[in-house]
């Protein structure tokens, strides 16, 4: 998998790419990561890549010609180009699955008081992480490109994220425990000390469905 990230802050991601996770697929050569910065294509002069709005209003906006032309040099039929957005579809398990599948993802990050409005007509899916505003598109993408490459085949063990939360049955996961078997008073269930691994699989759904039903009642619609 090929991922592109269209940044003017490309340094902020940095860090995260290196380590962990992340930083053994790209070694493994499961995904590429590249960190575009589409202020290198504006045809500005003063290497401008916003501009005020029409109409008025605070902020700044992020213009057409810069991130189109960005895109198009970049674009192959193989592309799904994501635009990171607070007025986009909330992001769920589900689509990072599909997303998973794909052999080249381009990440559109944000800034400042917005897209032109235009520049939506060549993004193929807006995402939001959630029901609030951040200063960018920059920790949204960490969040998309952490959650994909996880599922990428090789990359962890399958039954890792195959019983996630969200996953089987939409439920949470359910509780887990390792040594010692009592810590200060609290003890682990004995059913998964007995090796019945029938009783054990019944407690886990259960437990994953006690806990659904009171933390996420929502997902059980």
């Amino acid at each position: 998998m090929k991922i592109d990230i269209l940044t003017l802050f490309p340094n902020m991601f940095k860090g995260v790419f290196e380590e962990s996770i992340i930083k053994r697929a790209i070694d493994l050569g499961k995904v590429e990561i590249n960190l575009i910065n589409f202020r290198d294509y504006t045809t500005d002069p003063h290497n401008k890549v916003d501009d005020t709005p029409y109409g008025g209003g605070a902020g700044m906006v992020l213009m057409c010609q810069p991130i189109f032309d960005c895109i198009n040099s970049i674009k192959t039929s193989d592309s799904v180009v994501v635009m990171l957005t607070p007025d986009g579809v909330t992001y769920k398990q589900k689509v990072a699955y599909d997303l998973s599948k794909f052999k080249h993802i381009i990440l559109l990050c944000g800034h400042y008081e917005g897209f032109d409005e235009r520049i939506r007509s060549i993004c193929d899916m807006e995402i939001s992480i959630g029901d609030y505003v951040l200063t960018g598109g920059e920790v949204p993408a960490m969040v998309l490109v952490d959650s994909i490459i996880r599922l990428i085949p090789g990359v962890i063990n399958e039954e890792s994220h195959i019983k996630d939360s969200f996953n089987k049955d939409y439920l949470l996961d359910y509780p887990t425990y390792t040594k010692p078997r009592i810590y200060n008073g609290m003890a682990v269930p004995d059913v998964l000390l007995s090796g019945d691994h029938k009783k054990i699989d019944e407690y886990r759904y259960n437990e994953s469905l006690k806990r659904t039903t009171d933390r996420r009642p929502d997902l059980l619609d």
